[in-house]
């Protein structure tokens, strides 16, 4: 169909692309044709899914897959009559609606995996030629604290006792006591961090450093096949020698930008983020541990008049927050195995 083809788009009637569970999706896909034009078909297809793969230089490892939205439809042409229609020049607009399933996990792109959303549409030619479109839509499940857990809103505290050195030649106690001011956050926010530790060991402490982490975990076939870990904030102090203390007051963690603690109804990919707190002796010691985890969640807590205690609660598309919107690179594989089926 050299030049007759001038266009070929599906369009959303939410400019934003962003959709909630439960919300209608529904657009258009648009045709212009330069001339008179047979074709045998036009099919739309929605997918909503959940891939997870891991690959050891150009062999798959691991693979798994779960699907959430599977819709196909035809906007032209009949099962049953499969004669072509001639289509006239000029915009053709062919109309589309669905429900979305009210438990589907938000839009996560991960190195391992990802949960995406995205249409897809094919215009059959009598001659056998299919032109094929795609776009990404964005899905996202939110977790509003206030009908979470009520223990989120309370001040988390831990406390350890750790032996340094060898108590024959003068070892003792590190006592670490760490208070978060509550267990659920939403990007944004920052994490208010209280600690007080206490070296009455024979040994240096070198550092201390409190830092957000996320860890997110893959699996396939009920196995977990691989783990990112990374730092996303980090609050840093210095040495604490023998018989010292250093007590924090209030010191503050951002929140970034960050998809919700978990995918809720996705079962491959699994999201934690834990505040940790390090403490770092010198010469050979092991470094002390405290991991508390947190919820990080959409729409943050209500204060006493019922108002949002964040700036942005009025909205849950937060300007600084990426969302994918093309499809993953390695995808094109994918793509040949549906359409070969």
């Amino acid at each position: 169909m050299p030049r007759k083809l001038l266009k070929f788009l599906i369009l959303f009637d939410n400019s934003s692309l962003l959709y909630f569970p439960g919300q209608f999706l529904s657009g258009r896909v648009l045709l212009e044709l330069q001339e008179n034009t047979p074709v045998l078909g036009l099919h739309f297809h929605v997918v909503g899914e959940c891939v997870v793969r891991v690959r050891s230089g150009r062999h798959e490892r691991s693979y798994d897959k779960e699907n959430y939205i599977d819709f196909r439809m035809r906007l032209l042409g009949d099962a049953e009559h499969q004669g072509p229609t001639v289509l006239s020049p000029g915009i053709h607009s062919f109309p589309f609606k669905l429900g979305l399933p009210i438990d589907l996990p938000s839009t996560f792109l991960g190195r391992y995996g990802w949960v995406q959303y995205y249409c897809k549409a094919a215009l059959r030619e009598p001659s056998g030629l299919i032109h094929k479109n795609h776009q990404v839509f964005i899905v996202m499940n939110p977790i509003d604290l206030n009908t979470e857990q009520p223990y989120l809103a309370d001040p988390f505290k831990c406390n350890i006792e750790h032996n340094l050195g060898v108590a024959c030649v003068g070892g003792g106690i590190v006592k670490c006591r760490i208070i978060l001011d509550r267990g659920g956050y939403v990007p944004g926010e920052s994490i208010m961090i209280t600690a007080n530790v206490t070296n009455s060991s024979s040994v240096t402490i070198k550092s201390t450093k409190a830092a957000l982490t996320e860890t997110i975990q893959y699996f396939a076939h009920e196995k977990l096949i691989q783990t990112e870990k990374r730092e996303l904030a980090v609050i840093a102090r210095g040495k604490i020698r023998p018989g010292c203390r250093d007590e924090w007051q209030n010191e503050s963690l951002y929140v970034p930008p960050l998809p919700p603690t978990n995918l809720r109804g996705c079962h491959l990919i699994r999201i934690q983020y834990d505040v940790c707190f390090l403490i770092e002796p010198k010469s050979l010691e092991k470094q002390v541990k405290l991991q508390l985890p947190i919820t990080l969640g959409t729409y943050p807590f209500k204060n006493g008049d019922g108002e949002d205690t964040n700036e942005w609660a009025e909205t849950v598309y937060k300007p600084e927050t990426h969302y994918p919107s093309t499809l993953p690179i390695f995808r094109p594989w994918l793509h040949e195995k549906a359409d070969s089926k």
